[in-house]
């Protein structure tokens, strides 16, 4: 069985490591957190490392949809065994280009941000022939619950304001191309606690009720979102949700009665937290230094390959924590780039460490390499170990590359 330490040393550092049995395991706990019959799709932005998205489509039990915003996560989507017709195409900005890629593909359910979003859609099906599927994401005007990132109730791309939507509702069921066919709902990430989730999902329920009601949208399909909790680059447990489904089934049952026979049918959406605790990163101690009172832990990696969104505030935590006693050691925890951004956590408590140990970062499965700043002083980009049952299935880099176009001739 391959341990952290034997790892590093086969395939050095910075090394992510994702452990397929955790992913599975996350799965099968958000699924029977939800009651019976809900579709879970599976937000490729948090992690699209092939092996992790096959085995949410291929592991046991049920499996999850993919959610994609880009063609790239739809390629990675299809090669992991994903249908592109049960893919649910996101984002405020689908070009030309993607839009056209994604019909060719088979896509045929898409989540509209705005009446142009659905102009756009619908244009390009009817030049390929389809009727495509739109969900009519909704910007409401209110949310529930405190978290650390809101999607909702304020000024937005993402979204149609629900204030909008009755006069709108005419003109948006005309567009060819398109049939509506429901709401999506994401309001937040990262719910802090169990009452706050329930309280926002609740008011995603109530919120598609009232504009079935009062604008006339339909309602044969309704994703009401996710933001299930996982802790992100520092020790912790995946949260554990045990009144979620009887809260669920009893607001369902109030405010949707049919939804046990499907109508509307259901959903929710998840990136951190079905792989969040899947994956580890492996990082070595290059140097510590003393400077004017403060110790300085460098590493042989940073905001290039965790965490590089923290720069819009979104990512990293206060300061990442790491596996491991801690011992006497209060030190800040820095990369190797030339930028004083490059810093992991200041004055932090550390177990004791000397140049060439292995830091561990757990709860590293989600938002890592490809969300950070892997191109920034074009370093390494880390290695991706796969695991199953404690033994490497897979090893794999991503590598940026320039591409040359040919230069077109300057027009005389």
């Amino acid at each position: 069985m391959s341990t952290h330490a034997e790892l590093a040393e086969r395939h050095g550092t910075p090394l992510y490591v994702y452990d397929l049995d955790r992913v599975d395991a996350a799965r099968g706990d958000l699924f029977e957190a939800l009651p019976e019959g809900f579709d879970l799709y599976y937000a490729l932005k948090a992690n699209p490392h092939p092996e992790l998205t096959r085995a949410l489509r291929e592991g046991p039990g049920r499996p999850c949809r993919a959610e994609i915003s880009s063609v790239g996560e739809l390629s990675v989507a299809l090669a992991a065994g994903h249908p592109a017709d049960e893919c649910l195409y996101t984002g405020p900005g689908k070009t030309d280009t993607e839009l056209d890629h994604a019909l060719a593909a088979g896509v045929r359910l898409f989540s509209v941000e705005s009446p142009g979003d659905l102009r756009r859609i619908g244009a390009h099906a009817t030049r390929y022939g389809v009727t495509v599927r739109c969900l009519l994401r909704v910007n409401g005007a209110t949310g529930s619950a405190n978290t650390s990132i809101r999607m909702t109730g304020r000024p937005s791309q993402f979204g149609i304001d629900s204030e909008t939507l009755p006069g709108l509702m005419p003109d948006l069921l005309a567009v060819p191309g398109t049939r509506i066919v429901g709401a999506h709902l994401y309001t937040m990430s990262n719910a802090k606690d169990e009452s706050g989730l329930i309280a926002e999902l609740a008011h995603a329920v109530a919120l598609a009720t009232r504009l079935e009601h009062e604008a006339g949208m339909p309602l044969e399909y309704l994703d009401i979102g996710g933001g299930f909790a996982s802790p992100y680059a520092v020790p912790g447990r995946r949260a554990v949700y045990g009144r979620l489904r009887a809260e669920l089934e009893r607001l369902l049952d109030e405010r949707l009665p049919r939804w046990r026979h499907g109508a509307p049918r259901l959903a929710c959406e998840s990136g951190r937290y079905l792989v969040g605790d899947s994956g580890t990163l492996l990082t070595r101690v290059v140097n510590i230094k003393e400077s004017r009172g403060s110790t300085f832990v460098i590493l042989d990696t940073g905001i290039n390959a965790v965490g590089g969104l923290s720069g819009l505030g979104r990512l990293l935590p206060a300061a990442v924590g790491v596996e491991g006693p801690v011992g006497d050691l209060t030190a800040s925890l820095v990369g190797p780039l030339c930028t004083p951004g490059d810093t992991l956590g200041r004055d932090i408590p550390l177990p004791s460490l000397r140049p060439g140990d292995v830091v561990a970062v757990p709860n590293a499965g989600a938002y890592g390499v490809t969300a950070s700043l892997m191109g920034f002083l074009s370093r390494p980009v880390p290695t991706e170990v796969v695991l199953r049952g404690g033994e490497v299935v897979s090893v794999s880099r991503l590598e940026p590359r320039r591409v040359h176009e040919p230069v077109k001739a300057a027009l005389g």
